[in-house]
Order: structure tokens, then sequence, then C-alpha cells
């Protein structure tokens, strides 16, 4: 087990309660920190060929998030989305998309479990749970691609 990473408290309700409001849906987004602290999150359309199963983060919102980090910007550290009523943890499908180092906030059942990437593995061994802290807010989200 990796050791804890903390997590503004605002970006924890608020990527629970977009999940909460999509009961059906794959909700999705983009987390801005460092490897310590989770300090932001931005929503993003989910353009999956079937969102009530997949996730896919809208491209032009992930190349305008690389633009920007080139810029100076937030530094984009892995991304959340929900598995509506299922377990906050990585699925089959999650495992194959996964790339090495990245965060994976996963909210199901109403719980939020936070993962890192491993570079190699099979379905949960591609993961390792990461325990989270929630803090108060500490800075404003990035502007929404």
């Amino acid at each position: 087990m990796e050791t804890s990473v903390g997590i503004s408290s605002a970006v924890l309700d608020q990527v629970l309660a977009a999940a909460a409001r999509s009961p059906t849906m794959e909700v999705c987004g983009l987390l801005f920190g460092d490897d310590a602290f989770i300090a932001a999150a931005i929503p993003c359309r989910n353009v999956a060929a079937d969102p009530t199963h997949a996730f896919e983060v809208d491209p032009a919102a992930l190349l305008a998030v690389h633009k920007a980090m080139r810029a100076g910007g937030p530094r984009l550290i892995g991304h959340y989305h929900s598995h509506p009523g299922g377990l906050p943890q990585p699925s089959p499908r999650d495992a194959a998309a996964a790339n090495g180092g990245e965060y994976w906030l996963i909210i199901g059942g109403g719980q939020a479990r936070l993962w890192r990437a491993t570079a190699v593995g099979v379905w949960l061994e591609r993961f390792v749970h990461v325990p989270v802290h929630p803090s108060a807010p500490c800075a404003p989200a990035p502007a929404s691609p």
C-alpha cells in the first residue's frame, strides 16, 4: 500500500455529488495537484460510445489541459470516474486503459477510492490502493476546458 494522499474536501464533495447526480451514466473528469495532494478537479464530458458502462474523457479537454500545463498551468495527475451501481474499484476495462503512475479516483456506492496505476499487471494487479485523507480546500479549480 502506498503512502496516503491528501485531497481537498471540496474536490471530494464535488466528485461524489457529480456521481450522485448521474446514477445511470459514468461521470468523469481530471485531477490536478502533485504526488501528495489532489488540489482540484474539473468535470469533463464523457464521450464513450456507451457511457452507461464506460468513460472516455473528451479529447478536447485533455488537449486544452496539456496546452495549459505547457504554459505553466496546474499539473494533471490523473482522473476520476464513476461506476454507477458498482464498486469504487478498477474494472477490467479500467486496467486495459491505465497508464503507469496515474491516479484513478473511482466513485461507486456513494464512496470514492483512490488508486495508482502501475506499469504492469492484469486487472486489479494494475492498481495499488492509495488511502486518502480529506482536508480543507486550498486552491480553486482550474478553468474548465
